[in-house]
């Protein structure tokens, strides 16, 4: 069944694997871009449909209006833009950077969602969905990494948000673990000084085989379009380390609707035990 599908920063390492596969399957695709390359335009011959969006600009109304206006009865929404910059301590990164980085990796994209959203199928027979990615820091304090870790944070809980007030339309968000993308290379343009002992170990993951393949990351994202709301919905799946796609997750999942979201539960002292 042909599908629209919208990729946010199709220019991206992963939103540029999505586009190429999805493509092949015959899903209409309009992609983003802020900045166009060779292998980009190449997928314009497939039929890709490209709309111009810098998602660091104060103002996007330009980009989201060509949005709109090509995305009537859209299926599925993917948001894939991320930056790591500005690396470094809290106290010695430039406040304007910061803030920057929580405006590409958050609030741009929930700009972006909020705009769209109308724009959805609204199909009795097949909901519409919504996916994001997280990052890492999600389960500990990756210091240096603030501005992005935040972001990915308030993404993980956005996701949960938006599924529990947008009920026809399924919110997923997935940790794609440690992939070779671009978005390494601002830790090693940082240097060991700022980037702490992430410098050498991003060094180390770059050179080895421990990354996890693109492919991995396109067949998570293929599997969660096509499950139910009870199984996916507001959930954070990784997708190296959860079981994604086995019936024994599913089952689990529909049975317990607080799993794999950001929760303190299971965190507490109880002084009467």
């Amino acid at each position: 069944m042909t599908q629209k599908t919208i990729i946010i920063s199709a220019s991206s390492d992963i939103g540029f694997a999505l586009t190429n596969f999805w493509l092949h399957k015959q899903h209409e695709i309009i992609g983003t871009y802020r900045t166009k390359s060779k292998k980009l335009n190449s997928l314009q011959e497939l039929g890709l449909k490209l709309v111009y969006c810098d998602l660091s600009s104060p103002d996007m109304s330009k980009s989201i209006a060509q949005l709109q206006d090509l995305s009537a009865d859209w299926d599925n929404l993917i948001l894939c833009p991320g930056v790591q910059d500005p690396v470094g301590p809290f106290l010695a990164t430039n406040f304007d950077s910061w803030r920057e980085s929580i405006n590409i990796n958050f609030i741009s994209q929930m700009n972006i969602i909020h705009s769209l959203l109308p724009f959805r199928r609204q199909d009795a027979s097949r909901s519409s969905a919504v996916l994001l990615f997280a990052g890492g820091g999600t389960n500990s304090a990756t210091v240096n990494y603030s501005s992005y870790t935040l972001s990915k944070i308030a993404l993980v809980k956005a996701c949960e948000l938006l599924d529990a007030e947008v009920t026809d339309t399924r919110f997923t968000i997935l940790g794609p673990g440690w992939v070779k993308t671009k978005i390494h290379q601002s830790t090693i343009d940082a240097g060991p000084a700022l980037a702490g002992s992430n410098y050498q170990k991003t060094l180390d993951k770059l050179s080895s085989n421990e990354c996890n393949p693109m492919s991995r990351v396109v067949d998570c994202c293929q599997w969660a379009l096509n499950q139910p709301r009870a199984i996916i919905g507001g959930r954070n799946i990784s997708v190296v380390f959860d079981s994604w796609g086995s019936p024994e997750l599913d089952n689990e999942l529909s049975s317990h609707p607080e799993m794999y979201k950001l929760r303190r539960s299971g965190n507490s002292f109880d002084p009467s035990s």
